[in-house]
């Protein structure tokens, strides 16, 4: 039987792991929370399997456990900040606050930050705003990091570059998540540890032909994940991929003209308030409009009916609230070996 374990319990456990690693307690208490956040989401490569990966990166200083942000700059309705290592989950979840109680304020709030550590799943960040009212869009980049190789190159020259978009709407927000490249690090990474195979030829190797074997990526030299769209239409993710770097580098003005710093990011967050506009009621009119038109969409054949981006997400959501979270293989163990570590108390399946 699938062991199914509460979602409180699983929040007290992080924010415990995260508070008995020397990460500041108010940070803890909200890293904890959006770490299963993602799992709930069933984003499980981004959620609390990157714990452990955390909590190492505490104990060898390469993630700030306590202080603040430096400011960069502050003119209102535009921030930057200089996250000076802390935690990227902590980081991106308190520029939200401040853009949305800004946002309130100017009708819209921009926050970029530069040095922030990992910053985990992005759509477990969405609902932060869209519970408010409020549209965000949010990107990250690794300016030490690179898998991705521009369309029709074959040496890594940036990252997946994700970024995320929450839409309100009259019921459940429209979450957009997705990345310019066509797979992520963390599924093939995943892959490469189990000895398995990606669905499609995602990827190239060092040679440029293209393949579905995460072992390409660890090669020496090692080869590269597509950009969205493909060896036919990649160049559609490079455009994309482009314009995220722009944002979470150019803006903040930290990146990959830098020395590398380790695993961390470049973020961008912002935030719009309907009511600054055309008001909420028309926003939600056309936002309710255009999500009844897409799930009333004649699906094709072999489609049940056509889902709005976060329609699975929040669906799985709930179901884990109701019946308890099945972590992925391996998480719980990679978690209680560090609990060991900590004197952290292992909560038990339901």
């Amino acid at each position: 039987m699938t062991k199914r374990y509460a979602a409180e319990d699983l929040t007290v456990y992080a924010t415990a792991l995260f508070t008995a690693a020397g990460l500041a307690v108010e940070k803890a208490e909200m890293v904890g929370p959006l770490m299963v956040e993602a799992d709930l989401m069933g984003h499980t490569t981004h959620g609390l399997q990157l714990v452990p990966a955390y909590l190492g990166a505490l104990a060898d200083g390469s993630m700030t456990a306590v202080g603040q942000p430096a400011v960069l700059s502050d003119r209102g309705p535009v921030v930057t900040w200089d996250g000076k290592r802390l935690s990227g989950v902590w980081l991106t979840a308190s520029a939200i606050d401040l853009a949305v109680e800004r946002a309130r304020m100017y009708g819209t709030c921009t926050v970029a930050i530069r040095r922030a550590h990992h910053i985990a799943c992005l759509a477990a960040f969405l609902e932060r705003a869209t519970r408010h009212g409020m549209m965000i869009t949010l990107a990250c980049s690794d300016p030490s990091v690179a898998s991705v190789a521009p369309f029709g190159g074959t040496r890594a020259t940036y990252t997946p570059d994700p970024i995320a978009v929450g839409i309100p709407t009259g019921g459940d927000p429209i979450m957009v998540d997705i990345s310019a490249s066509i797979t992520t690090n963390g599924l093939t990474g995943r892959l490469y540890n189990e000895g398995r195979k990606l669905e499609h030829t995602w990827l190239l190797d060092a040679g440029g032909n293209s393949s579905n074997d995460p072992a390409v990526l660890f090669t020496d030299p090692p080869g590269t994940i597509l950009p969205v769209g493909g060896l036919d239409h990649g160049h559609k993710g490079y455009g994309l991929a482009l314009i995220v770097e722009a944002l979470t580098q150019g803006f903040p003005g930290h990146g990959r003209a830098d020395p590398p710093e380790g695993w961390g990011a470049g973020v961008w967050v912002q935030v719009q308030d309907p009511t600054a506009f055309a008001g909420m009621a028309g926003f939600t009119r056309q936002t309710d409009h255009l999500a009844e038109a897409c799930r009333g969409n004649p699906p094709r054949p072999g489609v049940d009916k056509v889902r709005l981006p976060g329609d699975g997400a929040l669906a799985r959501k709930r179901a884990a609230l109701a019946d308890g979270v099945a972590l992925y293989p391996g998480i719980a163990e990679a978690l209680a070996d560090w609990a060991g570590k900590l004197g952290v108390t292992v909560p038990s399946p339901r």
